[in-house]
């Protein structure tokens, strides 16, 4: 007996016995299906999450003045911090670490109006670095330049809800609002941001001027924080702790002090982002495995079937000296081609049900955007597919070889007086 026709005599096999191997593979692919679907939809929650989440800011650090928590060259502890606008030229400077870096003012309770149009929002008079540091795009005009800010313009970005509030969804940009009863020109509006941090009123919510504009509305010698990003993740760390020392010689206090400056880097959330993320898409690849297991269980009960009526024919085969070996790898053969038609029934279905469902909702709703950015999309991935025929490989292996051992270990005297 040789491999050929161990091979030849599987597809026989699985040929006169056609209806019950088509059947068992459909039930294989049903769990191969389920399980695509499932770990796309895992992956889909993941980039959703992740997506809204760095929405805020790609590795966005926020440096906030506090007040001092240890005495220091003469200074008394309990000092409160205050950061002046040179801090920010004199850190861009010294730290060659930071890629951007933004002073900020955000003040709340401005009054804004358009026509019979008027409410409240927060505004923030910004550097036009700010858009590099906090990932905003233009939906319709353009950001805060350098000449802004220099000749002090009273130009303003809108961000979209905003811009919805006032214009009730007509063009803004070129037309003109009041902010405190200051006129200022609308230059553009910030595409929707789907994002689940923040530090302040959502950014879909502000209006953002040049930050040396803010003269006509109060002082812009003394930020209230720095944004800022460094140029790598890997060297976050580094440039935190030059911040810290390079604030600490402008200001008196020891770096130690944590204290006296909170800087806060909302990269160290994103482990609670990753974690939620994978207990989802292992309940998903858990509830997966189960729904293959369960076509493993149909597969089992086929080939003890196929070996019970073929008992006697087994009892021929080691009569005439057919080797155990050969017997166990004839009964897995018949297996593995069932699984593999399994499979590719499953992975084509699972790839025509990821194509039809495209996107499911998410956080779309709880923004009050249909743009689908918060959507899940279900994308199928290779990892999808190499784990969904991983784990049938293993169920369908398991389920075949008991019933190919028990068939290799029949004594062939008993085999053959089998009826």
């Amino acid at each position: 007996m040789t491999y050929g026709y161990i091979f030849r005599e599987a597809i026989a096999a699985l040929r006169f016995h056609r209806r019950r191997t088509l059947t068992t593979a459909l039930n294989l692919g049903w769990g191969v299906a389920c399980f695509v679907i499932l770990i796309s939809y895992g992956n889909g929650f993941e980039a959703a999450l992740t997506k809204a989440f760095t929405a805020v800011g790609q590795d966005l650090i926020l440096t906030i003045p506090r007040t001092t928590g240890a005495q220091a060259g003469g200074q008394r502890a309990g000092r409160k911090i205050r950061f002046d606008i040179e801090d920010a030229r004199t850190l861009k400077e010294s730290v060659p670490l930071i890629e951007a870096l933004s002073p900020e003012i955000m003040p709340g309770g401005m009054r804004l109006l358009h026509g019979s149009r008027e409410f409240e929002t927060t505004l923030r008079a910004v550097y036009p670095e700010y858009d590099t540091i906090r990932n905003i795009k233009m939906t319709d005009g353009r950001w805060i330049n350098e000449d802004d800010r220099t000749h002090q313009r009273r130009v303003a970005v809108l961000g979209s809800e905003t811009a919805k509030k006032l214009f009730a969804g007509a063009p803004a940009v070129d037309e003109e609002v009041t902010i405190n009863g200051i006129r200022f020109n609308v230059i553009g509006v910030i595409d929707t941001k789907v994002q689940i941090a923040n530090y302040n009123t959502p950014d879909n919510e502000c209006v953002f001027i040049p930050y040396d504009t803010y003269t006509v509305f109060g002082d812009i010698k003394y930020p209230w924080i720095f944004v800022w990003r460094p140029v790598s993740s890997e060297a976050r760390d580094r440039a935190i702790a030059m911040v810290r020392a390079k604030l600490g010689e402008l200001h008196r206090f020891p770096p130690s002090d944590e204290r006296a400056v909170e800087i806060l880097a909302f990269n160290k959330f994103m482990t609670i982002v990753t974690g939620m993320a994978l207990a989802v898409k292992l309940l998903m690849g858990f509830v997966g495995a189960l729904t293959l297991a369960i076509g493993g269980v149909g597969l089992a009960n086929i080939m003890l079937a196929s070996v019970i009526e073929r008992t006697r024919e087994i009892g021929m085969m080691k009569a005439i000296g057919g080797r155990r070996r050969m017997i166990l790898s004839q009964f897995l053969t018949e297996a593995s081609l069932v699984i593999l038609m399994g499979g590719l029934i499953g992975v084509s279905l699972g790839l025509l049900a990821t194509e039809a469902i495209g996107s499911m909702p998410f956080l779309g709703a709880a923004f009050e955007d249909n743009s689908g950015v918060g959507d899940i999309h279900l994308d199928v991935s290779i990892s999808a597919i190499a784990i969904s025929m991983g784990v049938l490989l293993l169920v369908g292996l398991i389920a075949g070889i008991v019933p190919a051992m028990k068939a290799s270990r029949l004594d062939p005297i008993e085999a053959l007086r089998y009826e």
